[in-house]
């Protein structure tokens, strides 16, 4: 226990289709004291394994309940429609819904598209998974249409999608409790919006020395040299003293018999 105290590891779920990665590589290199757990989890799950407390964030599509969660939208995605490479429908760059509406559209349990009502005819039975109808749309049973990770995630050498014009789209979002924000959540927050690690929204580990860094140590003054009586520059004080600078000739004859009218009077 005093070990797990010591170095917190921090459990981060992400459902099919989303890559963590780039993000998980960040928080290594910031915080290589802290582990990041990943937790995969099918789409539907996402929300109780934040709930349950399997998770303390997860990479999530949305939509969530608000009234317990906090999200953070990331990015939608493109909506495809997956067939056969010898489809008719891949003579054409995208399609729209009223393109399908002649086709067997798949239409899995776990699917993370919010359809009003799917295009196309439905199947005779819907498969379970994503996986088991990319698995019938290879054999010709019918065509799939979901977000495109998904799409890439299920890849098949004899399959390809073309992306669907006006058909749902998925967002994913960053998630976790609303009552647990705790630390790690706030760091992963900043690195998933592309914060510095000296952030003041982040929470940045401490930086040593950071004052003396910004604030040099200065150098004493020096201090101004006074102007000498007979010129403005060093080389005129110099010359100054001959008589030769600043009063000229006169000054020196000046400074003569100044000195001679100051001589007291030899007695008699």
């Amino acid at each position: 226990m005093t070990g797990s105290a010591a170095s917190p590891s921090f459990r981060l779920a992400y459902v099919p289709g989303v890559t963590p990665g780039k993000w998980v590589r960040t928080w290594n290199e910031r915080l290589p004291g802290t582990p990041l757990d990943l937790v995969a989890v099918p789409a539907p799950e996402a929300p109780e394994a934040l709930r349950d407390g399997r998770a303390d964030a997860a990479l999530v599509r949305l939509p969530v309940d608000r009234t317990v969660l906090s999200a953070i939208p990331l990015y939608t995605e493109t909506t495809v429609v997956v067939v056969p490479k010898d489809h008719v429908v891949t003579a054409a760059d995208e399609v729209s819904c009223a393109d399908l509406a002649d086709e067997t559209v798949l239409h899995p349990l776990d699917d993370v598209l919010d359809w009003e009502r799917p295009p196309g005819e439905p199947a005779f039975e819907r498969p379970a998974t994503t996986a088991d109808a990319v698995e019938l749309v290879a054999a010709g049973i019918g065509v799939l249409v979901v977000p495109q990770s998904l799409a890439r995630l299920h890849h098949r050498r004899d399959l390809t999608y073309r992306p669907v014009t006006d058909a749902p789209r998925s967002e994913v979002a960053l998630s976790w409790p609303e009552d647990a924000t705790t630390d790690q959540v706030e760091d992963f927050i900043g690195i998933v919006r592309g914060r510095t690690p000296n952030s003041t929204r982040g929470r940045a580990k401490p930086q040593p020395e950071a004052d003396d860094r910004k604030r040099p140590e200065k150098s004493a003054p020096r201090k101004p040299t006074a102007p000498s009586r007979g010129g403005t520059g060093g080389s005129g004080g110099s010359r100054g003293g001959t008589g030769r600078a600043g009063g000229g000739r006169s000054g020196g004859a000046g400074g003569t018999k100044g000195a001679r009218r100051g001589k007291p009077r030899r007695r008699s």
